[in-house]
């Protein structure tokens, strides 16, 4: 937070090495305060988790990292009364249809690498994907790009796609789910460079 992030994600997906409890989740909420968005992250998560994850962390956003339907991410907006971002695998343009579908349901997409075939998990796998396919893109929503950034890298990802935004995870890390202060710098001194 203190090295200039907009936003911070929670991961509630027991699955990853990122994953929060509801007691951390609080304490980081509360740590956080207001200097920074706090986005929930989950994957396929029911409404009564939805609902945990409300008390636990009260987000500004919901980012849903499953194979959540269009009126799926919908319902969930409705519902919490929140904006939604949908995460969609990017491994070719074919793909690019696929978030093409999710424009009227999210307030955002994340357009991350596509996970390999039996991955254990959907996101943070530290792949890139060819951010070509992005050039010129037009959506009606806003998107950002995920999917193997760091800060070496992420410069070109920027001008090459022209994003809104970026997201980051084991880019910045020492190991899964440590993250190390001085990357996480890095990486938002050159987004923020690339973006100018």
């Amino acid at each position: 937070m203190n090295a200039g992030a907009d936003w911070v994600g929670f991961v509630f997906f027991p699955k990853s090495p990122r994953h929060v409890t509801w007691e951390l989740a609080h304490e980081l909420s509360r740590i956080a305060g207001t200097r920074v968005k706090k986005v929930a992250l989950s994957v396929d998560a029911d409404d009564n988790a939805l609902e945990a994850i409300e008390k636990a962390l009260s987000p500004d956003l919901h980012q849903l990292h499953g194979h959540e339907a269009p009126e799926r991410v919908a319902a969930i907006k409705a519902r919490f009364g929140r904006p939604v971002i949908k995460a969609v695998g990017i491994a070719e343009a074919a793909d690019l249809e696929a978030a093409r579908a999710y424009e009227t349901a999210a307030d955002w997409l994340l357009l991350d690498a596509k996970p390999p075939k039996n991955a254990d998990l959907p996101g943070g796998n530290g792949l890139t994907f060819d951010w070509r396919l992005l050039a010129g893109l037009d959506l009606e929503k806003p998107f950002m790009v995920s999917g193997g950034l760091d800060p070496s890298n992420v410069e070109q990802a920027i001008t090459i796609s022209r994003p809104a935004g970026v997201d980051i995870s084991s880019g910045v890390e020492t190991a899964p789910g440590i993250k190390d202060p001085a990357k996480i710098r890095a990486f938002i001194e050159a987004a923020r460079a690339a973006s100018r």
